[in-house]
């Protein structure tokens, strides 16, 4: 290996070279910054400056005092999802209860279908009077509707149409695993903001902004890991430090927003000049119903919409017919409303448990998880609950920067009678 370069810029194409022709390899350290500078007669912030390019590229990984290595391009980063044929009760998935997601196979029925061309409206009239209705009290302003293949993406594409890799955004310490691979792949770094029960802490927001973040991402109720939700009096705060940074582009992901027992508090300033808010219909519909609405100003739409042109990459109206059927018929809601109460009831068995244990966990929560937070080494801990036979994730994973120690556990398929043993396994388990 032999990089060369008297510039920033030509540092950078060496190294990709060098990457392309399989000369660095994933993993592969590359020289420490003044040991490059020296062999190159150069100065130390131009090689500072082209590892920074690196990393911002993607190319390359930077870790602190361990120096900067070579990044897997095929990395995809932890996911949600069950662990296939675990012997272990799995607490771990993220995922919805089967029993709560209705048969798409009717809606699908419900209507004849119309083939649609190219050059036609990218969103059914129908799906677009429903999101107007179901979104207009919660936006700061006026605003158009667009459908996305989920929350995950469209959250990947407002970003990807507003900012360039190696810009910052800031997000929720501990973070939701899928922000975090999507920022990963999009070459942009993510800033922690430290949260508590209420959510996003002001003046974290506001640290994270001056330190240049171009956009935030907030999860107003269901936060995913913690099952946070902003208060009134939270969203008010952070909507005036957003008001004090208009350059931000705001995106709150209210993915849970269908079968949320919270309510919802807008985090976004009146008259935002650039925001997004985004409702996924995957956790009342199954997470292979890949749609979200987002609602949006009018800048903003239109350059998401570039992104999903007729012709190229719109949610198939076959799809958008499905929901549309399926959000209209009163069976469907009816089980949205039992899942909701299900998920409520399941949470209130486990907090009860933990509280007879004296084990603390994030309060008044909501959605799929709930996060216990602990004082250091999660990983031993879930290391211990897995040989009591649990599968919990542990806080690594979900964090940006700065550690915060934790178990997420998903909450749709415990039943109540185990949640006292889980919560005894857990007490011993931390001893």
């Amino acid at each position: 290996m032999k990089i060369q370069g008297k510039t920033a810029a030509q540092i950078v194409d060496c190294v990709r070279a060098l990457v392309q022709s399989q000369q660095l390899l994933p993993g592969q350290a590359l020289p420490p910054v003044r040991e490059l500078a020296a062999e190159l007669d150069i100065n130390r912030n131009t090689v500072a400056a082209a590892y920074k390019r690196l990393a911002a590229a993607g190319i390359a990984l930077t870790q602190g005092r361990l120096g900067t290595v070579i990044r897997d391009p095929y990395g995809a980063g932890e996911q949600e999802g069950a662990l296939p044929d675990t012997p272990l009760t799995d607490l771990a998935s993220g995922n919805p209860r089967r029993e709560w997601l209705p048969d798409m196979a009717r809606a699908f029925t419900a209507r004849p279908y119309r083939p649609r061309l190219y050059g036609e409206p990218t969103v059914n009239p129908g799906l677009e009077t429903y999101g107007r209705g179901w979104l207009a009290p919660d936006c700061p302003g006026l605003f158009d509707i667009n459908v996305t293949h989920g929350a995950v993406d469209a959250i990947e594409r407002l970003l990807v149409s507003h900012l360039v890799p190696g810009d910052k955004v800031a997000v929720e310490n501990p973070c939701f695993l899928s922000s975090i691979n999507t920022l990963r792949s999009a070459g942009m770094a993510a800033i922690g903001v430290a949260m508590d029960d209420e959510g996003m802490l002001p003046r974290a927001l506001e640290a994270a902004l001056e330190k240049g973040a171009r956009a935030v991402l907030i999860t107003p109720r269901a936060h995913n890991p913690t099952g946070c939700s902003l208060s009134e009096k939270r969203a008010r705060a952070l909507a005036r430090v957003l008001a004090r940074h208009p350059q931000v582009l705001a995106i709150v992901d209210d993915h849970f927003a269908l079968l949320s027992n919270a309510a919802y508090h807008s985090a976004l300033p009146t008259g935002a000049p650039r925001w997004a808010l985004v409702r996924s219909l995957t956790k009342a519909l199954g997470p292979d119903i890949r749609v979200a609405l987002v609602a949006s100003d009018a800048a903003t739409s239109r350059q998401l919409r570039l992104r999903l042109a007729s012709g190229t990459s719109w949610v198939s109206h076959v799809l958008q017919d499905m929901v549309e059927a399926a959000l209209g018929q009163t069976e469907v809601a009816q089980l949205m409303a039992r899942a909701r109460e299900d998920y409520v009831r399941r949470r209130a068995a486990l907090e009860d448990a933990l509280r007879a244990q004296g084990l603390p966990h994030a309060a008044q929560g909501d959605g799929l998880n709930l996060w216990i937070p602990l004082p250091a080494d999660d990983q031993a801990v879930a290391l211990a609950m897995a040989r009591r036979g649990w599968l919990l994730r542990h806080g690594e994973a979900f964090c940006v920067q700065e550690p915060v120690p934790g178990l997420r556990v998903t909450l749709s398929d415990i039943e109540p009678e185990q949640c006292a043993q889980l919560a005894r396994d857990l007490r011993q388990s931390i001893a």
